[in-house]
């Protein structure tokens, strides 16, 4: 799939703010997506963190009392963590928010399909920086084993590298594999 045919699958309106109950707090991240293969940008984070420890996500993380709106929040968050600076007019569109299963989070995905990245430089929030083949990624979906997962919605797992891609994230790849079937 070309980059051309990704923006538009994935191009939909941007509404940076969502309502919340205060059930969840809230969070965002960017899908960046480059090259002409293409390759999608992913995080491992480091064991020690409070939250998602070791897990394989998406740059971002909690909305900020000084972010405008969850699409700051991302874009803050992704330069923070990788030393990727990407412009409100280089985002594309959302997905529809998930939620964690643990940490409580509200997560309102964003995306970016962009040309060519710099070299990137990950922060101490980020042990690993992965630059994954989108096509070949997406093909390994399968169902999450684990009951356990399955409480709050269908769950699914990705693999790369023999790591698996699981919880939020794995659900953000698959509504970005839907939009691409369609």
């Amino acid at each position: 799939m070309l980059l051309d045919d990704l923006k538009s699958n994935l191009s939909t309106p941007i509404n940076s703010k969502i309502e919340t109950d205060g059930k969840y707090r809230l969070a965002s991240i960017l899908v960046v997506i480059y090259g002409k293969e293409p390759i999608v940008v992913m995080t491992e984070k480091p064991k020690h963190m409070n939250f998602h420890a070791g897990e394989i996500s998406f740059p971002g993380g909690k909305l900020d009392s000084d972010d405008s709106d969850l699409l700051e929040t991302a874009l803050r968050e992704t330069s923070e963590e990788i030393g990727l600076t990407i412009s409100k007019e280089q985002v594309i569109g959302q997905l529809e928010p998930v939620v964690t299963l643990n940490s409580g989070f509200l997560i309102l995905p964003f995306i970016s399909v962009i040309n060519q990245i710099p070299t990137l430089s990950a922060n101490a929030e980020v042990e690993k920086i992965f630059h994954i083949p989108l096509n070949s990624f997406l093909k390994t979906q399968a169902k999450d084993p684990d009951p356990s997962h399955n409480l709050i919605q269908e769950m699914y797992t990705f693999e790369y590298q023999n790591q698996i891609v699981w919880g939020a994230s794995a659900r953000i790849l698959k509504q970005i594999q839907d939009c691409l079937k369609s």
